[in-house]
């Protein structure tokens, strides 16, 4: 049974007289927990107020599928107030990190003492405060660090497949330099007249120009390729296989080879289809010169991307592109729109830049538009829609999903409050995107929602 003398050494109680004390003994109910033993589980409904007079309880919070430790109480210590106080299910899973002695006061029985003892639930709401504020503190750290490890995945995920097409082209271009420059070698060795020369740089450059500037129908490409096919192995060229694609991309037509091929036909050394090779890996090595170009431009268009989303070295407020922000954020999440999202945008360019915090505006985008492809199960209509009003600037991003139950609509700002499931969402990502926009932009943040659509408004001011 739990004595006055252990209630007592928890500094709240020593605000009660004796009577209370005796009284909340009385009812108070014993717990024995084993090292390992979980107390309460992230999740669950409220229970009492326990009192933890023996041991060390381990407290820990769920994020992205991982239990993380965030505190631990040590005895003497009471815990368990905030869902009490808030109706809310429990915030944090409690395990016992040894042998612990608890009591359990019923939630009704905690109500009674504190509505009648002013100093006890002065002393309890203050302790409360300082415990919400600490969780907070920490979920707003694990959020962001959440959010950079998604971005960064994002990123990774769209960097990878340019990088891998870069790497594979410098791999592959040694190799064919080196054999094209032998090739020049042995055909410069023949002394051939220089208006047949001509001919076969003349076919190269229409080659080179077809591939750069993609002039090629991608449609005609394949029955193309399987003209020189045949075309190839009759003439008898070892693999034909793998010309017949690159001179395909080259634009290069049957007819041209007939004529430009003649007076080598008859010749016995690897000059008779020496100049189809040298045809082909030239188109090849043009190829991998533009794909990886490409693959660097890709790159640096995403690191530019990542840059101007984050606002490295620039100032903390300054002039804000909108649009640029928005666009900025929605290529970070390429990964997850390209696989059923459609993405409409109506921007109205007559809109000034603002002066904002931008990396904080872009944080606001990146919760609305996570949330709205996560409202979408990833499939649907995502819809931008930027508007000047007067001295105020608009955005709507507005998702085509099943939309905010009615029942929960007035609480979709709270701390701490989500509809997602244990583990998958903290319940700061509105509250925190509120904040930036009110207090740090003097803005609104406003939403509509019903089923099929959900539209999240941002109106912010213009200097």
């Amino acid at each position: 049974m739990l004595c006055v003398e252990d209630l007592i050494s928890l500094a709240p109680f020593q605000q009660l007289p004796k009577a209370r004390l005796e009284w909340a003994c009385d009812r108070a109910q014993t717990v024995t927990l084993r090292a390992g033993d979980v107390l309460v589980h992230e999740g669950d409904p409220h229970r009492g107020l326990f009192l933890l007079i023996e041991g060390q309880m381990g407290i820990t919070r769920r994020s992205d599928g991982m239990e993380i430790p965030i505190g631990q109480h040590n005895a003497p210590s009471f815990f368990g107030e905030i869902p009490i106080l808030t109706g809310e299910p429990v915030p944090v899973t409690m395990r016992a990190l040894g042998d612990c002695r608890l009591y359990e006061i019923e939630s009704d029985d905690f109500r009674s003492l504190l509505h009648e003892c002013r100093d006890f639930e002065q002393m309890v709401f203050r302790i409360m405060q300082q415990r919400a504020r600490g969780l907070e503190s920490f979920i707003r750290g694990r959020e962001k660090m959440a959010a950079l490890g998604t971005l960064a995945a994002g990123l990774a995920h769209e960097l990878n497949n340019p990088a891998a097409a870069l790497v594979r082209s410098f791999r592959e271009m040694p190799a064919a330099v080196i054999e094209l420059q032998r090739m020049n070698l042995v055909y410069g060795q023949r002394q051939v007249e220089e208006a047949h020369t001509q001919q076969w740089l003349t076919m190269r450059d229409q080659g080179y120009d077809a591939i750069l500037n993609d002039r090629i129908d991608p449609a005609t490409l394949s029955d193309r390729e399987e003209v020189l096919l045949d075309w190839l192995e009759d003439y008898g060229v070892n693999e034909a296989w793998k010309l017949a694609e690159p001179l395909a991309e080259g634009g290069v037509e049957v007819e041209a080879l007939e004529q430009i091929i003649e007076r080598w036909r008859d010749d016995t050394t690897e000059l008779r289809e020496m100049g189809l090779h040298w045809l082909a890996l030239s188109f090849e090595v043009m190829s991998m010169l533009t794909h990886g170009l490409r693959g660097a431009e890709r790159i640096a268009e995403l690191v530019k991307a990542m840059k101007s989303y984050s606002y490295l070295d620039q100032g903390v407020r300054q002039e804000v592109n909108l649009h640029q922000g928005l666009e900025d954020t929605l290529r970070l999440f390429a990964h997850k729109l390209k696989h059923g999202v459609e993405v409409k945008r109506q921007y109205d360019q007559q809109i000034p830049n603002v002066l904002a915090y931008g990396s904080e505006l872009n944080q606001v985008w990146t919760n609305l538009i996570d949330n709205a492809i996560d409202g979408m199960d990833g499939k649907g209509v995502l819809e931008i829609i930027t508007q000047q009003h007067d001295r105020t600037a608009s955005i709507q991003i507005i998702d085509s999903g099943n939309g905010i139950p009615p029942e929960i609509q007035t609480r979709i700002f709270e701390p701490f409050f989500t509809t997602k499931a244990v583990g998958k969402g903290s319940g700061l990502g509105l509250e925190t995107s509120l904040r930036i926009v009110e207090n740090r932009h003097h803005g609104t943040l406003t939403f509509e929602s019903k089923p099929g659509r959900t539209c999240f408004k941002v109106c912010l001011p213009l200097q």
